[in-house]
Parts: structure tokens; sequence; C-alpha cells
């Protein structure tokens, strides 16, 4: 499942590059994963929605050569292009400045696939979000996420082992399986196809967790206290109709 991941970390500098880039899960990785639930090909086009640092723009561009468009919030687009260009896909990928929240700069039914790994959760926790998205999908087309999640929803309850870390915005962002699935099966336009925990948490979160970002510090004892007993990572795909 993860041939092309596992590939690109048998080369040091990659890993060094992979080391600089993450920002938060392995991206590459959520994204092998997730991919593979999915009929991509070098003919489609797709939204790489929350893209980062382009982890997820990378696979899909090398792996499957697909026309991607690279849109992030808080990566500048310049940035993004000169690492497109030195990992040579500048041809395949579009960076583009894009907030969610505040609509998208596309056509309608534009494209095959909105791809968002390791960033929905940020943007996505409200009912409006979805039917604004879908959209900018063909017909038969799909909307494939990839997001940090927990086992079970904690509610007031949060364990005491997390209570250091836990904040205003992990409230916000981190729930679990079902209460994701109930908030996508209120959308009118599409059908459900794919609801999983996914199989590369503990590996995604430990490459993470070896990564340069300054929050990688405050992280590894977080997931230390976590010990595996508390979250998961959640993929969610539906069908355009």
């Amino acid at each position: 499942m993860y041939s092309f991941t596992n590939q690109f970390m048998s080369n040091d500098k990659n890993i060094e590059f992979l080391k600089a880039t993450m920002m938060g899960p392995n991206a590459m990785r959520l994204a092998e994963e997730l991919a593979s639930h999915l009929n991509i090909n070098e003919n489609m086009r797709i939204l790489d929605l929350g893209c980062g640092c382009g982890l997820s723009t990378l696979l899909l561009a090398k792996k499957y050569g697909a026309s991607v468009f690279a849109a992030d919030l808080w990566i500048s687009p310049t940035e993004n292009y000169e690492r497109f260009k030195s990992i040579g896909i500048d041809d395949k990928a579009v960076p583009i400045f894009a907030d969610a929240t505040k609509g998208l700069p596309f056509a309608n039914g534009y494209f095959e696939l909105l791809f968002t790994v390791d960033a929905y959760h940020y943007f996505g926790d409200t009912g409006e979000m979805l039917p604004s998205l879908i959209p900018f999908v063909k017909k038969g087309g799909h909307i494939a996420v990839a997001i940090p999640g927990l086992k079970y929803e904690f509610g007031e309850n949060v364990p005491g082992e997390m209570q250091p870390f836990w904040n205003s915005e992990m409230e916000r962002t981190l729930h679990s399986l079902d209460w994701w699935k109930d908030l996508w099966k209120k959308a009118q336009g599409i059908e459900m196809v794919d609801s999983r925990e996914m199989g590369c948490c503990r590996q995604a979160w430990e490459e993470w967790l070896t990564g340069y970002q300054s929050i990688v510090a405050e992280d590894i004892k977080m997931m230390e206290a976590e010990g595996g007993k508390y979250f998961n990572l959640i993929q969610l795909i539906a069908k355009v109709i």
C-alpha cells in the first residue's frame, strides 16, 4: 500500500526533505493510503485542498501523473512553487492560495477529485463546508479526506493524561469516525462510499515526531502520554451524484 512512500524514504536526502516539510503525521503516507482506495490516473484534474508543503501533491503528481491544483492558506504559492520545481513536479502542480471558508476560485465541475490530507478538520467541522465544496467536483467524481481523529468522543471527559495537551482547537477539530460520518450524511448531492480508521496511524505519527518543526517537541510528549489509546486517523470518501 505504501510502495511510493517507502521507496521515497529509502533515500537519505528525501528523508531530510520530509523532516523539513511535514506539518503533522506524514502526509505522504496518509495520501498514499487514501489514494489506494481511489482510481486515480494521469488524465485527472485534482484539487489538493490544504496541501501544506505539498507532500500529498508530490504523491499525486509523481505516483499517478495527475494534474494537481495545490491550494493552501498557510503556505505561500511562491514557496510551494519553488519546492515543486526542486522536486520536478512544477509541470504537474499548480500552487495557489485559497481559503476554503471564504469560497474557492474554481469553476463548478472542474475537478474529478477533491483530495485533502491532514487539513479538513481545521475548516470542515461545520454542516456548511461539505455542501460548499461539492459543486467543484464533477458528477461521478469523489471527495476524499484523511484527518487525525479520536477513537471516541471525549466530550467533557478528557482523559487525565491528555488534559495537559488538550486545548480549544483540539476540542473543535478532533472527533470520532462516527461524528464525521454523521456530519457527512447530512450533505445532499453525495453518497458515502468509504469511511474507516486508517492503517498508517502509528507509522505516520512516528515519522512526524522525527521532523524539524518546533511543535514536534511538545507532540513527542503528547504522543507518549497518549500511548496509542485515544488517537486515530480517519478517512472519508464520498461520490458526487
